[in-house]
C-alpha cells in the first residue's frame, strides 16, 4: 500500500529571473528528513530540492549497457605476474606445432 503523500508548493528560480512555482507530491517519510536537513544545514526546504535537482541534472548519465569483458579487464591487462615466462617463447613446447593442422581442415 502506497504512504499518503504530501503536497509540498516549491518556488524554483529560473535563469531570468522569474519564479516559477510547481506542486512536489513526495511521501510523508521524505518530506519530514528533508525538512529537518535543511533545518540542520540552516537553509530553506526549497533550497535544498533546488540543490538536489541540479545535482541529479548536472551528474552525467549512467548507461545501462553493460561494459563488455574487454572493458571490464582494461585496467587489469599485466597487472598479475605468475612467474611463469610466456610459454611461446620456449621452444621445447612448440616442437611439432601445427604438423597435424592439415588433418583436423
Amino acid at each position: 500500500m502506497a504512504s499518503p503523500s504530501v503536497n509540498m508548493g516549491l518556488w524554483f528560480y529560473a535563469e531570468m529571473g522569474r519564479a516559477m512555482k510547481t506542486t512536489v507530491d513526495v511521501s510523508d517519510d521524505l518530506y519530514r528528513r528533508a525538512k529537518a536537513e535543511a533545518a540542520l544545514q540552516g537553509r530553506k526546504l526549497k533550497d535544498l530540492v533546488e540543490e538536489g535537482l541540479r545535482l541529479v541534472l548536472e551528474t552525467p548519465r549512467q548507461t545501462d549497457r553493460r561494459q563488455s569483458l574487454a572493458g571490464l579487464m582494461k585496467c587489469a591487462r599485466g597487472a598479475v605476474d605468475s612467474g611463469v615466462p610466456d610459454l611461446a617463447s620456449n621452444p621445447e613446447y612448440l616442437t611439432g606445432f601445427g604438423h597435424d593442422a592439415r588433418r583436423h581442415r
